[in-house]
């Protein structure tokens, strides 16, 4: 759904999973509405513990109140496990070790390979990075990029719709940046921001031969 059809909630849900922390001053110019407007749904989204405010002293005149997203939020973004759960992943790891985890990761990172390579070909390097961002939203990542200088791109994941697995199974991880090295066409990927590690985003710095 375009955000133009959003409702002005679900956009100030979006917005705070994108900037982290907020005031009201910066959420009325972002939504173009009145400062009344904006808390008049901060305190909806409060009252259903969707959000938390905190208040920040100021070295002159009154604290100033920063709102964020409460853990309970997380469930109101998209969460694509497709078709692994933690159970099933603890189960073959009690049956098989931890090898047959980082097999499983494998052929997931060579299942997407294979998946999204063809919508690469024939694409310019900020095509590809603007065609990843497309497939990353088609999967829930919520994802943006922007470009740092020629050969240089940054790609941001404002959410992760494996966070749990990702926290406990880190080649869960490495795995998605090997898929993205392989379909992008470059192995100057670093990742940057990690959510499993505690980041607010993910963050990638792709850049390609001159």
């Amino acid at each position: 759904m375009e955000l133009s059809q959003k409702s002005t909630k679900e956009k100030i849900l979006n917005l705070l999973k994108k900037e982290v922390k907020l005031t009201v001053n910066e959420l009325a110019e972002f939504l173009d509405i009145t400062h009344m407007a904006v808390r008049k749904h901060l305190i909806t989204l409060e009252k259903d513990g969707l959000i938390i405010i905190k208040e920040v002293k100021q070295p002159m005149g009154r604290p100033i109140q920063i709102y964020s997203l409460s853990e309970k939020a997380e469930g109101h973004f998209p969460k694509n496990y497709e078709g692994i759960s933690l159970e099933f992943l603890y189960d073959i790891r009690e049956l098989y070790g931890n090898q047959s985890i980082q097999h499983i990761f494998d052929k997931r990172e060579e299942r997407l390979t294979k998946e999204y390579d063809p919508r690469m070909h024939n694409k310019t390097g900020s095509e590809k990075v603007a065609e990843m961002v497309k497939i990353q939203n088609e999967k829930g990542y919520m994802a943006d990029f922007s470009q740092i200088d020629e050969t240089t791109y940054e790609l941001i994941e404002y959410n992760c719709p494996i966070l749990s697995i990702a926290k406990e199974f880190k080649t869960a991880c490495r795995c998605e940046t090997n898929m993205m090295k392989n379909v992008l066409g470059t192995d100057e990927i670093s990742r940057t921001c990690c959510r499993a590690e505690g980041d607010s985003f993910c963050t990638f710095v792709v850049k390609f031969d001159s």
